[in-house]
This record gives structure tokens, C-alpha cells and sequence, in this order.
């Protein structure tokens, strides 16, 4: 049986669908079209990155002893696959601030105000 490694291989980046599934543990097998995560589309490389990633709780200075490179080098890595991501939708954070000096200008109403800082 071929593994993530060399299935990615094959792929080489192209969209692909999975249709059958096994249980290993048993002869039950579910055929269909079903499309996989967004992470399972990440070479194995990236793969195995992003677990380590979060493995160390998001340091960056944990990765860069790990796979012995700079920050820089973890930067641009995650950046880049940051961008293949993007079923994550990062809206901008509400700048406390603004919102508190438009209250405080009359330009939003209390209620205003605590629904833009939730």
C-alpha cells in the first residue's frame, strides 16, 4: 500500500477526489466522491511541517532548532502555505482604539460599540 509520500508524488499539486474508503479493520467500504481537507492537499513535506507547527505550540524559535533553519526561512514557509490555506477566512481584528474614540465621538452607540469589540 503506496503512503501519503508517494500518493503526493504522483499528484504532484493536481486537485484529486477519493472514491472509495476502507475501514482497515474490517471488510465495510463506502463508495462515493468525497473531497478531502484542505490540509491533506499540502505535500507531505508541509504536511509534516504544520504537525510539528503545532506540535510546538506555534513557536517559531522551537522550528527554527527542529529543521535547523532561520526565522526567516520558517516565516516564508509558513506564509507560503498560508496561501494554499485559504479555506481559513481571517477578517481584520476591530482596532479597540478606533472603536473607542468613535463612541466617544458620538459617531457610535453603546450598543454599537460592544457588538464591534465581541
Amino acid at each position: 500500500m503506496a503512503g501519503w509520500n508517494e500518493l503526493n508524488e504522483i499528484i504532484k499539486g493536481r486537485k484529486y477526489t477519493v472514491e472509495r474508503v476502507k475501514l482497515t479493520d474490517s471488510d465495510i467500504a463506502i463508495e462515493g466522491n468525497f473531497e478531502l481537507p484542505p490540509l491533506a492537499g499540502l505535500t507531505y513535506e508541509d504536511q509534516v511541517f504544520v504537525a510539528a507547527f503545532v506540535k510546538n505550540h506555534g513557536s517559531i524559535k522551537k522550528m527554527e532548532e527542529v529543521f535547523g533553519v532561520s526565522y526567516p526561512t520558517i516565516k516564508n514557509r509558513l506564509n507560503r502555505i498560508g496561501e494554499v490555506l485559504t479555506f481559513v477566512d481571517i477578517e481584520p481584528e476591530v482596532e479597540k482604539d478606533n472603536v473607542l474614540d468613535k463612541l466617544a465621538a458620538g459617531e457610535l452607540s453603546v450598543e454599537e460599540a460592544l457588538e464591534r469589540l465581541k
